[in-house]
């Protein structure tokens, strides 16, 4: 059974690399990614965060000049959800691209997940207005 992905983006009229360098920061996730983090604690390279489902660690890719926000979420039963992210040039400023992966859910599960994942990004681009 392939797996199916969903992408959800928002066009936010600020340039690519501020919006990058905005979402990249730890201290931000509070502020806008309500659906991974209530509170953000630094342990090396990883973050932790308390998030609806518990303590998760986070790994974001590497500072890069592409956008890639990529980050593995591991969750408290240590199963490993690599996500997306990415914030590219856009001709109205930058466009934000999350891609939800369905791993199973069920139809209700997938449709909240993408809802919460934009509700996230509105949060994005109000913030950045």
């Amino acid at each position: 059974m392939i797996e199916e992905s969903r992408h959800i983006s928002v066009v936010i009229e600020r340039p690519a690399a501020d919006v990058y360098a905005f979402a990249r920061e730890p201290e931000n996730l509070v502020s806008w990614a309500a659906g991974l983090a209530t509170g953000v604690r630094r342990d090396g390279d990883d973050l932790l965060t308390d998030s609806p489902m518990g303590e998760v660690r986070v790994r974001f890719a590497p500072d890069n000049p592409f956008g890639v926000l990529d980050h593995d979420v591991t969750l408290p039963d240590g199963t490993v959800v690599n996500n997306p992210l990415r914030v590219l040039t856009h001709p109205d400023g930058a466009e934000v691209l999350f891609t939800v992966r369905r791993l199973g859910a069920s139809d209700a599960d997938f449709d909240r997940d993408c809802a919460m994942v934009l509700a996230d990004l509105e949060r994005l681009r109000g913030l950045l207005a």
